[in-house]
């Protein structure tokens, strides 16, 4: 076992500005280029006159005072408040001026600090009603386009409906069984699970639902209460995420990780795929409000799969999401999310050409240790590489020395799916993730005065060394077994977690 820690910190590639921001005052999400880095690809997103966008405005100091003064600033920009977020002195704005994200700026030059666009195209959802939009409905919309997957392989073929837990060989390979003689977990322990929703009929999960908890991000960032609001329409990635966290021991199909625990079902993904800023900031603000204890995040946030802080466009809403982010840490939510499915070295970021996602063509560009890929690589997040049955990484996963935490099973994953309240199998580090946030909610139930801080250190100190030895994933596995590019330090543990 490797009983080792390291301060999160140097996860950050350059040191980071900080920030005068009133209760905030932590670093900033940007930092800057190392002394031999190139400058990232700039990408231009445009905002033509009499198109609804979408921005983030973030304040100089997050008090309701200056929050105010920059609402009004947003007003006499031409521009809508959708939802403010004063704690974090943030504010979500649409406008059909074309200027918007300069006026904006210059009207409230006392109170704001940035601003900057969400998406690179239309808001397809239109502003929401109340919002006092002064161009009228039926602007903005957008045709439907292609989903971004969540995940590889997402196959969903459905198993008869007997116990299959005797299949669940992930479950095996960290130690869940043995954890469950210690304990299922407690009721009081939420995990938030921010996705495309949690089917509320499936016979796994329909008694693992808070309902009261539960919540949707995806209309412009504002929340929505309401099963309506939460549960799932166009994907089943959420309920497959949301079995393996805490599927029920029902004699019924599959048990999760922590099947004694709530989960609540965050809505962040929209029903063409896209999980923008202001969904994710909603789902982080909505998690630390509600004092859910855990959230999983299987996913990167739209519509880059790296944001660049040296690019004064997507620095913004880099900047919103990371504020949002460690408040709900500060609030006691410790955060599990997806290293990524492409392949890539995250500590070696050099080119990137699939962004952004939501435009008609991604722009082929050069990008920096300034880049991110949100929300896995923000400080206090624990960031999860997937292996497969033979406990080798999988073929799928980001890796990185230093950018990985654990490792987690995540390829050919049984858990729950939508269609025929079935359950089937899928693959990616969306699927790693949730194994980890079911960890955590064990650990928190066995240890409930633990901070989220002290659940990240033990997380990585309890997680068992896995060597470097004889695995080739296109690039060569960096470190050594306490500590490495394939499994961070090591292959969570659910045993170690809760004795």
């Amino acid at each position: 076992m490797n009983h080792r820690t390291r301060p999160r910190a140097t996860r950050v590639a350059a040191t980071a500005a900080i920030l005068g921001l009133g209760v905030i005052g932590a670093q900033s999400a940007t930092g800057a280029t190392q002394a031999d880095e190139p400058t990232s690809t700039p990408v231009p997103i445009s905002t033509p006159d009499g198109q609804v966008s979408s921005y983030v405005v973030n304040t100089k100091v997050a008090n309701p005072g200056q929050v105010r003064k920059a609402e009004q600033a947003v007003e006499s920009a031409g521009g809508v408040v959708v939802q403010s977020w004063p704690q974090i002195g943030v504010i979500i704005a649409h406008s059909t001026d074309a200027q918007f994200r300069i006026a904006v700026v210059a009207a409230g030059r006392n109170s704001i600090e940035s601003a900057g666009p969400t998406r690179s195209v239309a808001v397809s959802e239109g502003t929401p009603a109340g919002a006092q939009a002064p161009w009228g409905p039926g602007k903005g919309q957008l045709k439907p386009s292609a989903a971004k997957p969540g995940d590889i392989s997402a196959g969903t073929t459905e198993v008869a409906g007997d116990p299959l837990e005797g299949q669940q060989w992930d479950m095996q390979m960290i130690n869940v069984p043995q954890a469950h003689e210690i304990t299922t977990g407690s009721p009081d322990v939420t995990v938030g699970v921010l996705d495309s929703g949690i089917d509320p009929d499936h016979p796994d999960l329909v008694n693992q639902i808070d309902r009261s908890q539960s919540v949707g991000c995806t209309d412009a960032g504002r929340p929505a209460q309401g099963e309506a609001a939460w549960a799932p329409t166009t994907s089943d990635h959420g309920t497959h995420v949301a079995g393996t966290i805490g599927a029920e021991r029902n004699d019924v199909g599959i048990v999760g990780v922590a099947p004694g625990v709530r989960m609540a079902s965050v809505k962040v993904v929209n029903d063409d795929g896209f999980i923008y800023p202001e969904y994710a900031v909603c789902g982080f603000m909505e998690a630390g409000l509600k004092g859910m204890d855990v959230t999983n995040n299987s996913y990167y946030v739209d519509p880059f799969e790296f944001w660049c802080g040296d690019q004064p466009e997507q620095a913004p809403a880099m900047e919103a999401v990371r504020r949002a982010v460690d408040w709900s840490t500060e609030q006691g939510t410790v955060h599990a999310a997806a290293a990524g499915n492409s392949a890539y070295d995250l500590s070696d970021k050099t080119t990137n050409a699939s962004s952004p996602n939501d435009a008609a063509e991604p722009t082929d560009r050069v990008i920096n240790s300034t880049c991110k890929d949100m929300p896995t690589e923000l400080d206090g997040v624990v960031t999860v590489s997937s292996i497969d049955r033979q406990g080798k990484l999988s073929t799928f996963s980001n890796r990185g020395l230093d950018s990985i935490d654990v490792a987690a099973p995540g390829s050919s994953i049984l858990s729950t799916i939508v269609r025929g309240d079935g359950w089937g199998t899928k693959s990616g580090t969306s699927m790693a993730s949730p194994h980890v946030a079911g960890v955590l909610a064990l650990m928190k139930s066995a240890h409930p005065t633990w901070t989220p801080e002290t659940m990240i250190d033990e997380i990585r100190s309890q997680a068992t060394d896995t060597s470097c030895a004889d695995v080739s994933r296109g690039a060569p596995c960096v470190g050594t077994a306490a500590e490495n590019s394939y499994y961070g330090e090591g292959i969570v543990d659910a045993l170690a977690a809760v004795r």
